[in-house]
């Protein structure tokens, strides 16, 4: 038997503790204060680019749960005009199926993860609000390009640039 490895592990269970306890609380004051999410965040927002889609209704084939619904009329030169475009964001998983599908890019996911509501028809998202604006900025889930403009994640222990 061993008596020189007796209570080695509590001491070292102990060091790990006394580490941690002088350490500077890494808190975040939520509402005020909120922290870059990660570059390739799949929020609860999808974002619709009318110009580039070309109403093909690939995102509403790949969608799992047939959270996306696409009607399309036939236009003049063999392209198709979106009439209704609508996602019920209650049933959606936010897989990303659907942006990685999209052929055009022309859906993204966004940043936003705040979109709580009280009744269920209100989840349910037109065309009018799932396009871009100023103040839905999309993610770099699947799209490169967009990932490589992002603003960097901020980490709890790296808010101020310094690894503690």
């Amino acid at each position: 038997m061993k008596f020189e490895r007796y209570g080695a592990g509590i001491a070292r269970g102990m060091v790990v503790t006394l580490k941690h306890l002088f350490r500077r609380p890494v808190t975040t004051q939520y509402p005020e204060e909120r922290l870059t999410v990660s570059r390739r965040i799949r929020g609860n927002e999808l974002i619709w680019d009318r110009e580039r889609c070309t109403g093909c209704a690939t995102c509403a084939k790949s969608c799992p749960q047939g959270a996306i619904r696409i009607v399309t009329s036939p236009g003049e030169e063999n392209d198709y005009i979106v009439e209704e475009f609508r996602v019920d964001s209650g049933y959606c998983i936010f897989c990303g199926l659907c942006v990685e599908s999209c052929p055009y890019e022309a859906l993204f996911m966004g940043y936003i993860y705040e979109r709580a509501r009280y009744r269920r028809r209100e989840l349910v998202l037109s065309k009018e609000e799932l396009l871009t604006s100023e103040k839905k900025q999309p993610s770099g889930y699947a799209r490169p390009k967009v990932e490589a403009a992002l603003p960097p994640q901020t980490l709890l222990l790296d808010r101020d640039g310094v690894k503690e």
